[in-house]
Order: structure tokens, then C-alpha cells, then sequence
């Protein structure tokens, strides 16, 4: 191949060419006129909802075991059901205006589901880290589950009602000025951008102290448990260990 040579189209035949960012921004707009910001903000759940019986259909394809268990977790605090309370939140967003503007959805992006991977450059990068409830749907859903958990810690955390409303509004503009940037790069920048996080201190080794898990079933936060413990015992139904454990 010479340097006049074209790289054959990838595409398959008849295949629509991608829209401009020109066209994109056209059609934008065009929603933002028919959906305001001010509709997106519209919260009308239905009179006749059933957030316990939304929650009962999702168990019946759980394990029976641990249904219960998890029913305890999400009695904890408010976060604690709002992290597993998506399909309440998603039933709430079913009878609320969209745009119309569909994306492949995390599905629960809450804060808890972001956090750090190691990349093959031996960086760091910070992204979502949960992906078994992603469904194709409308983009702001994302951003409404995860600015409202913004609100939701901050309130079991005690943050006053100001603090709350300065962290959710700098999330969102957060998300509003990045993909404001990414708008503007190819389709491989995109793919391979990252968020570094900041840098971090990390507590003495020898400060941790190894701690199996606690009479409720909740895993040990200690980072230093995966590797002392070579073996885990059985702990059914929260753990159950590989055979020879």
C-alpha cells in the first residue's frame, strides 16, 4: 500500500454515515427546546407505585439465601437502600420526562460504583466499576443516580444542606465540562482517555491489623486480608470458599 492508497470503509455496506458535530449540536438544541432543563428536574412517581414490590419481583431471581442478607444491608442507612434500590429509582425515571438521547447506561451510578483500575501503562485511572445492571437508555438517568447519591451520602454523612448543593452542582458541571471536551476529540482520543485521580497517601503496613469478617456477613475493608489470608473458611451463606478450603 502506498501513501495514496485509502484505507478501505469499515463500515458495512449502506450504513448511514456518523452525524457531524455540526448536525449533533443541531439536534441538541432541538431536544433542549422540546425538554428543558427545568422538565428533567420533574419528579411525579406514580400514585400507585410499590417500591417493596419492585424490590420483591428482583428477588424471586436471586438466591433465596441471600435475600434476606441483603434486605438487612440496604436497612442500614438511607445510601445503603438507595445503593440497592436502581430499579425503584429507574421506575421513578420511567414516569418522568426524557430526552430522548439514549447511550448504553451504567444502570446504578451511584458513587460507590466509580473507583480505581490499574492501566497496562502502570497508571491509575478512576471509572465506573459496575456494569451488571447496564441497559440502553437515556443518558441523564446516569446523571440524575449519581448527583442524587452526592445528596443522599452527604446527608447520612452529615453535610449540611449548602455543602450537599455545592457538591451536586459540581458534579454536574464536572460532567457537563467534560463531555463538553470530549465532544471536540476523534473516536480513539475518547476511547483512551482517563481521569487521573489525585495523588494519595497510604497508611503504614504495619498499622493494618487482619479482621475476618463481622457477624453480619460484611466483608473486612482491610486491604491487607486477600493476601495474609491464604485460605478463607466457609462462612455460609456470605462466603463460600473454593473446594479444598
Amino acid at each position: 500500500m502506498t501513501e495514496r492508497d485509502t484505507l478501505p470503509d469499515p463500515r458495512p455496506a449502506g450504513a448511514p454515515n456518523p452525524p457531524t458535530r455540526a448536525a449533533r449540536i443541531e439536534h441538541g438544541e432541538t431536544v433542549r427546546r422540546r425538554i428543558p432543563f427545568d422538565a428533567l428536574a420533574e419528579h411525579a412517581p406514580d400514585r400507585d407505585r410499590d417500591p417493596v414490590g419492585l424490590l420483591e419481583s428482583q428477588a424471586a431471581t436471586r438466591v433465596p439465601d441471600l435475600v434476606p442478607i441483603r434486605y438487612g444491608r440496604m436497612a442500614e442507612s438511607p445510601f445503603a437502600f438507595y445503593r440497592g434500590a436502581a430499579l425503584v429509582m429507574a421506575d421513578d425515571f420511567s414516569h418522568a420526562p426524557v430526552t430522548g438521547l439514549h447511550t448504553q447506561l451504567c444502570g446504578d451510578a451511584h458513587l460507590s460504583n466509580f473507583g480505581l483500575f490499574a492501566t497496562p501503562e502502570r497508571k491509575l485511572a478512576f471509572d465506573v466499576n459496575d456494569f451488571d445492571e447496564t441497559y440502553p437508555g437515556p443518558f441523564e438517568w446516569d446523571v440524575k443516580r449519581l448527583v442524587a447519591s452526592l445528596a443522599v451520602a452527604g446527608r447520612v454523612n452529615g453535610f449540611r444542606g449548602k455543602q450537599r448543593k455545592r457538591i451536586a452542582r459540581a458534579c454536574v458541571a464536572e460532567y457537563r465540562e467534560t463531555m463538553s471536551y470530549q465532544a471536540d476529540r476523534d473516536e480513539l482520543a475518547v476511547w483512551y482517555s482517563t481521569s487521573t485521580p489525585p495523588p494519595y497517601r497510604t497508611s503504614s503496613a504495619r498499622s493494618w491489623t487482619p479482621r475476618p469478617a463481622n457477624a453480619s456477613g460484611r466483608r473486612s475493608t482491610n486491604p491487607v486480608v486477600a493476601t495474609a489470608c491464604r485460605r478463607c473458611p466457609n462462612s455460609p451463606p456470605w462466603w463460600t470458599g473454593s473446594r479444598g478450603s
